[in-house]
This record gives structure tokens, sequence and C-alpha cells, in this order.
């Protein structure tokens, strides 16, 4: 999936509840059930003997997918905040304070939030090549890979400047979602005992 539709999709079930719609192809398709047919037998005409009651197969639950999603978005939300304290971070008002203090605090958050991603998340371009780079887009690109910026005249091959690379995650390494964990408790409050 693309990194910028990851993230999107990341903060639109955090906080709606919804994907983006290009962010549906991605998930696995529902399996379908067929049921089997009736075998005809021809006609007999000795006795039938009483029919034993034919077990179903037991129909599994089925995951629900935009809750899993809701949930490994809020998992690694969690892991942000517990390594590099990002939640804390953006929460936090700037107003009152310099631009060194500022920057000494982005510099943790940072480093933790790196850590995270490098730990979790493999990444490449979308784009390969150099930001400022002149490139054409061709006909019939993924606009959920490619955001055009500026008026787009006509039909593809497009020209333009590459301003970012964009990210594509070609793998991910996330810990396993335990049951019965609150996952909208992304950062548990913190009590020192008094003696």
């Amino acid at each position: 999936m693309h990194p910028w539709l990851a993230f999107v999709s990341f903060w639109k079930l955090l906080f709606g509840g919804t994907l983006p719609a290009g962010a549906a192809r991605f998930l696995p398709e529902p399996q379908k059930v067929l049921a089997a047919e009736p075998i005809e037998k021809p006609a007999d005409k000795t006795p039938k003997p009483i029919d034993k009651p034919i077990d179903k197969p037991i129909d599994k639950p089925k995951a629900n997918t935009a809750q899993l999603h809701r949930e490994g978005a809020l998992a690694f939300l969690a892991l942000l905040q517990r390594e590099g304290r990002f939640v804390d971070f953006v929460r936090e008002p700037l107003d009152g304070f310099d631009d060194a203090q500022i920057g000494a605090a982005a510099r943790d958050v940072h480093r933790g939030c790196r850590n995270v991603i490098d730990q979790h998340l493999s990444l490449e371009p979308v784009m390969p090549g150099e930001e400022e780079a002149k490139v054409s887009i061709p006909k019939g690109f993924d606009p959920a890979e490619v955001r055009l910026i500026g008026e787009a005249k006509g039909e593809p091959p497009y020209k333009g400047t590459l301003r970012h690379h964009g990210w594509r995650v070609t793998e991910t390494k996330l810990p396993s979602l335990a049951d019965g964990v609150d996952r909208t408790v992304i950062a548990p409050a913190e009590v020192e005992l008094s003696a």
C-alpha cells in the first residue's frame, strides 16, 4: 500500500472510522461460502432408511476487517507514543516556547518515532529519483501513487517536477495484537507512588 494512503487511512480510521476510497482495494476479498447442491439419485423402489441429520459446517466468525484496521492503527499510534512521545508532542501548544526549545523536543520525538518506523516498516520511494528532477507521468497512472499538483491540462502523459518521491511500505513487522486489550488506551496514565 502506498505510504501516504496508509498514513491517511490511519488517521481516517482513528478519527473518522472510515477508510478513504483508494484504500478499499487493499482490503482482502471476503470469502464466499458455496452451498453443496444435493445430488439426485435415480428413483429407487426400495424403502429408504431414516436419513441422518447432516452436520452443517461450523461457521467461523468472520473477522471484522474495519475493526482490525482500527485496532492496528491504534496499536501503531501507541508504539509511536511509547517510543517517541508523538501524541504528547503534537498535542502540546507550542506558542509559549522558543524555537530552540521546540527543536530540542522535536529531536527526541524524531529519534523515537524513526526507531519505531525503522523497526516495524520497510519503506521505498514510490517514484525513484531526486526531488526537483523533471519527470513524466504516463497515461493510466495510479492516483493513489502519484498526486498531481497544479492544473492537469489535456491527457497524460504529463510532464512536471518531482516535489516529493512518496513512500511505499514494502514490508510490515508489527507485533500481533493480543485479545482483550483496550486499544483506545494508547498510553496509560503514569502515577508515581509517594512513600
